[in-house]
């Protein structure tokens, strides 16, 4: 089976480990979140779905401290990281409103 691309939603940034730790530290641990996101090419179905917040999202777990949101495209082999969520930050409201990777603002 072919690697799905992995892309990055621009909302999928987020500041918090920066403003909550040195910046060594943060770095660190963001890079170790990336490397784990990248590891879902391999394996893209992997994680817990979540239609019920937004029809094909997934979410998988970082250490049990972050929560990974994400879509899969099987057919354009695509996983989209959607966000990364720390500390049990409120990812379904967050999701619930957000805009849909695959649609342009002409699409609705």
């Amino acid at each position: 089976m072919t690697p799905c691309a992995v892309v990055f939603a621009p909302e999928a940034e987020d500041e918090y480990i920066s403003e909550h730790g040195s910046p060594a530290l943060a770095q660190r641990y963001a890079d170790a979140i990336v490397t784990h996101c990248e590891s879902l090419a391999a394996f893209p179905l992997r994680g817990t779905r979540r239609d019920d917040v937004r029809p094909n999202l997934r979410i998988t777990n970082y250490r049990r401290r972050a929560v990974i949101a994400f879509e899969v495209d099987e057919a354009g082999r695509r996983v989209a990281i959607l966000g990364v969520f720390y500390g049990g930050r409120d990812y379904e409201s967050a999701l619930g409103a957000a805009i849909d990777w695959q649609s342009g603002p002409d699409d609705r």
